[in-house]
């Protein structure tokens, strides 16, 4: 298992027992080296002292904090630990809530918690009173300088913890409303018909992050000497009659998600005529829209 994040005792009521906190996910993307035009050699960025005129080694930096214009406090990690709030070692839920009550919008990142050593019966205690009662737990945790409002939830097989954002970190945009007056009964049937037939079992392992996979073909083929093809652009006809949009999109056959994914390179070998294969674009934006 990947090293611990946080190592501490989760406590609820007189209950406590010993846990730690694994990174559950993490952003993939390709990266890229900085290159100098003129010969392709690696820039390195430079650390420099403008008092002394001069680069230095990380070795020789500090935190400071900038109190007023110009004028700094040195902070360093001892000073920073004996701040530390009773939360850096202790993560205490302060109460249970409904699990359908938590809005997706304030969760930020998230870890796997696991019971350390003597902790598994109450852990495992734990995990099935939320499971069969529907419910997570709101904590605090300290950790990365920063004290965090957190949901404990159970997982598929484990618990599962959440930083979220603060309420003030939450944009209120009062302008973001959705006005229902205007809709009519047989279009929201319709609506519901065909959101009825694209209905699939979750399964996150057959969506693909195509941008990734064609930049990875891009480079690969750059390497080899090849031609790069541009993915073609996808076509949108402009709704006009929305009725007629929800019955054609209901006439049409479900498109499974591995087309929505597929690479520009393996749409070029598979895509029909060029008026059908616009077609067939249209089709992909309404399965992704209604997804």
């Amino acid at each position: 298992m990947a090293s611990s994040v946080w190592k501490g005792h989760l406590t609820f009521g007189l209950v406590s027992f010993p846990v730690r906190l694994f990174t559950a996910a993490r952003g993939e993307t390709i990266s890229f080296n900085q290159l100098h035009k003129g010969d392709n050699s690696r820039v390195k960025q430079v650390i420099y002292c403008q008092a002394e005129d001069k680069p230095i080694p990380r070795t020789e930096i500090v935190k400071g904090y900038e109190y007023e214009k110009d004028h700094y406090v040195v902070i360093d990690d001892e000073d920073i630990k004996k701040v530390a709030p009773k939360t850096a070692k202790v993560m205490e839920i302060q109460e249970f809530v409904k699990s359908d009550d938590v809005d997706p919008v304030y969760l930020e990142s998230s870890y796997y918690m696991a019971p350390d050593e003597g902790g598994e019966k109450p852990y495992a205690l734990l995990f099935e009173a939320l499971r069969e009662t529907k419910h997570c737990g709101i904590a605090k945790i300290a950790m990365h300088n920063r004290e965090h409002i957190v949901v404990v939830r159970p997982g598929h097989k484990g618990m599962l913890l959440h930083t979220m954002y603060y309420n003030d970190e939450v944009r209120q945009i009062e302008e973001y409303r959705t006005d229902t007056a205007q809709i009519k009964e047989k279009e929201l049937n319709l609506a519901k018909m065909l959101i009825d037939s694209l209905t699939a079992e979750f399964e996150p392992a057959k969506y693909h992050d195509a941008y990734r996979e064609n930049l990875k073909q891009m480079i690969q083929a750059k390497v080899d000497g090849h031609k790069i093809v541009e993915t073609p652009a996808p076509h949108f006809a402009p709704v006009i009659d929305i009725m007629e949009a929800l019955k054609k999109s209901l006439e049409q056959k479900k498109k499974p998600v591995q087309s929505a994914v597929t690479s520009s390179a393996e749409e070029e070998e598979t895509s029909p005529a060029p008026a059908k294969r616009k077609r067939a674009g249209g089709q992909k934006r309404a399965s992704s829209s209604s997804a």
